[in-house]
């Protein structure tokens, strides 16, 4: 067998495990996983805390639009006690990394129809794109 169709398979091997690579997700759960530095095209998934029956929603106040492009709405889940009204769960966001830079994935934990109270939580995450 020639050296060449030895290489051809190697290289594709190679190139398909640098695309893996570079679209991997990167989840974020907790505050202390900040900053996060991504690479173009890498997806964020943010997944926190959440229970809408309480009244309390997250709002995304900043996107870091200039690097992260949203790629689906608020996805709320209730993993741990499916089925059972009241319970906590966990709201979820994909994001995709697009351009190279920096910006803040901000978001308040608050009640939407009373914005004089102050938020009761608050994520505030450094994002950085190559």
């Amino acid at each position: 067998m020639s050296p060449t169709r030895l290489l051809i398979p190697l290289a594709l091997a190679l190139l398909s495990a640098c695309a893996t690579q570079s679209t991997h997700n990167v989840t974020v759960e907790k505050q202390s996983e900040c900053p996060v530095q991504l690479n173009s095209g890498q997806n964020l998934i943010l997944t926190l805390p959440s229970n809408p029956t309480t009244g309390y929603r997250w709002a995304i106040q900043d996107s870091a639009g200039g690097v992260l492009r949203a790629l689906s709405p608020e996805v709320y889940s209730n993993p741990e006690d499916a089925g059972v009204v009241g319970s906590a769960g966990l709201s979820t966001w994909r994001f995709q990394a697009f351009a190279t830079g920096t910006g803040r994935l901000r978001l308040t934990y608050s009640q939407p129809w009373a914005p004089e109270v102050p938020a009761v939580k608050t994520f505030d995450c450094a994002i950085a794109v190559n």
